[in-house]
């Protein structure tokens, strides 16, 4: 099994009626911004265990570095049964979240998937906080038309029927193994030994013995509000910190959405951020920062590091 270099310790803060489960390595350094690792739908913190360990010494000894469980994943949990999730009480959560371990300093950034478009919508709206911005294949969604709304909002109140039911119930396991192998299924680049360690930190043991994934499954109902991309590129505009796109050799945008949307589409998006370069990692499919750890460690050192 994998064996951490640099084992992070754990805290729980209080944010927006939440016990936030947070994952550090380090600590706070006069004059150093903290950096702060947010991971993606149905992830965990303990996702950027291999970034962290690939860091150069210099760097992880220089700054703290930040990785909360996302609400209703990992170990933040609801306080109460939940049957909807909405983005933007990701963006309030880190709001708050930055205030308790930044105060008034600017932080670096680094969001993946999801967290990658809770980064850059949250640069927009806070752009002083933001010192750098890395996106980890945070492409955003297709676009959507007005007329889609009834149907959607008709599909959310279904799918929280079917919540209900028990119909969107996450599948479980016999043990820990089971779950590396479903880790495995889903990235075939993740190493048998990664895969061991990190099913201990995705899922855990029920009351059943079976091991369940830390993720509520009403994350898997549709969020009745559609994207809207004229609001996307007004906050993609307002940002002022300096930003680095990262994508995959893998184009999982085109597996995802195939024509619908498309990493054409994507850089077209990216035209309205006022300073922003891109960079693509090799041999790396959508969990880039599990693929190629070291790369991703690499570019996001050397952007931090500029002046």
């Amino acid at each position: 099994m994998y064996q951490p270099l640099r084992p992070a310790r754990t805290e729980t803060v209080r944010i927006r009626h939440l016990d936030y489960h947070v994952r550090l390595w380090g600590a706070p350094r006069t004059g150093q911004p903290p950096l702060v690792l947010v991971h993606g739908w149905m992830d965990v913190g303990a996702s950027w265990q291999f970034v962290a360990d690939a860091f150069s010494d210099a760097f992880a000894a220089g700054r703290q570095i930040i990785a909360p469980d996302w609400r209703g994943f990992g170990h933040t949990r609801p306080a109460a049964p939940c049957d909807h999730y909405a983005f933007a009480d990701y963006l309030a959560d880190l709001d708050q979240l930055l205030d308790h371990y930044a105060g008034d300093t600017p932080v670096d950034l680094v969001g993946h998937s999801m967290g990658g478009n809770v980064a850059m919508f949250y640069a927009g709206i806070r752009p002083a906080r933001i010192r750098r911005l890395i996106n980890l294949e945070g492409f955003g969604l297709p676009a959507t038309r007005p007329d889609q709304a009834p149907r959607r909002y008709a599909q959310w109140m279904e799918e929280i029927r079917q919540h209900e039911r028990g119909e969107l119930a996450l599948k479980t396991y016999d043990d820990a193994n089971g779950v590396a192998q479903r880790l495995m299924k889903t990235n075939p680049r993740l190493p048998k030994g990664k895969a061991a360690w990190l099913a201990r930190e995705w899922a855990a043991p029920g009351a059943d013995g079976r091991w369940a994934i830390l993720g509520d499954d009403a994350h898997k109902i549709v969020n009745p509000h559609l994207f809207r991309v004229d609001e996307a590129l007004a906050l993609y505009a307002a940002i002022e910190a300096p930003v680095l796109s990262v994508q995959a050799e893998g184009d999982s945008l085109g597996q995802w959405w195939k024509d619908k949307y498309t990493l054409a589409d994507y850089h077209q998006r990216l035209t309205h951020v006022r300073d922003v370069r891109t960079a693509t990692v090799q041999d790396a499919g959508h969990m880039l920062h599990h693929d190629q750890p070291q790369v991703v460690a690499e570019l996001i050192e050397d952007f931090v590091s500029q002046v």
